[in-house]
């Protein structure tokens, strides 16, 4: 997962004013993007609001837009962990600040995807099939990536959610017969074994 972090960061307290306080980050951990989602092709932005206190502790985490429950849960489960600097309160420097996270969730996508997909043989990824359980097949390397690329942002104004995700419960279905036939043919091109329509977008 292409995890952001703390991509944007707004204080929404009235009572503060810009560059009085800056919150510093002690221990925030990521999120953990839920294996099944992450394979099904579901991402997107998670928005949290929180309450962050003046020993650093965070409090009444609540979860404004999302685009999944389950995104939401491990959002609002990382979030209640994270811990910021204390800071003395003063005149300037209130007891609590509320807060804003955008949390993103992206599947991987490496610089070149689509030209690797296109090239890439089944020899130089058989060596993931043979040392992984075939079960686990669906989770390797050359179908995250092409989970990722049906995912970019050029398919997502082309198709429909539900036409894109479709294609990708397609081919997680196909994912063991796909590896199969890799093993089978290593000096074919593992597009070779793909579902015609995701290879007619490579």
């Amino acid at each position: 997962m292409r995890w952001l972090g703390l991509l944007l960061i707004w204080c929404i307290s009235s009572d503060v004013l810009a560059g009085e306080l800056f919150l510093i980050p002690e221990d925030t951990p990521k999120p953990v993007y839920p294996r099944a989602l992450h394979r099904a092709g579901i991402s997107g932005e998670v928005r949290v609001g929180f309450t962050v206190q003046a020993d650093g502790s965070v409090d009444r985490v609540r979860i404004l837009q999302s685009v999944h429950p389950d995104l939401s849960a491990v959002s609002k489960k990382a979030i209640e962990q994270w811990r910021f600097k204390p800071w003395t309160v003063s005149k300037e420097k209130p007891a609590e600040l509320e807060i804003i996270a955008p949390m993103q969730f992206h599947l991987d996508d490496p610089t070149g995807l689509n030209q690797w997909l296109k090239e890439v043989k089944c020899r130089e990824i058989n060596p993931d099939f043979a040392r992984t359980a075939d079960y686990q097949w669906v989770d390797l390397a050359a179908f995250r990536y092409t989970r990722a690329y049906l995912s970019s942002g050029f398919f997502q104004h082309q198709w429909t959610t539900q036409e894109r995700l479709a294609m990708i419960a397609r081919l997680n279905k196909q994912a063991h017969m796909i590896a199969r036939r890799c093993l089978d043919y290593p000096a074919s091109r593992f597009v070779r074994f793909l579902p015609e329509e995701i290879r007619k977008v490579l």
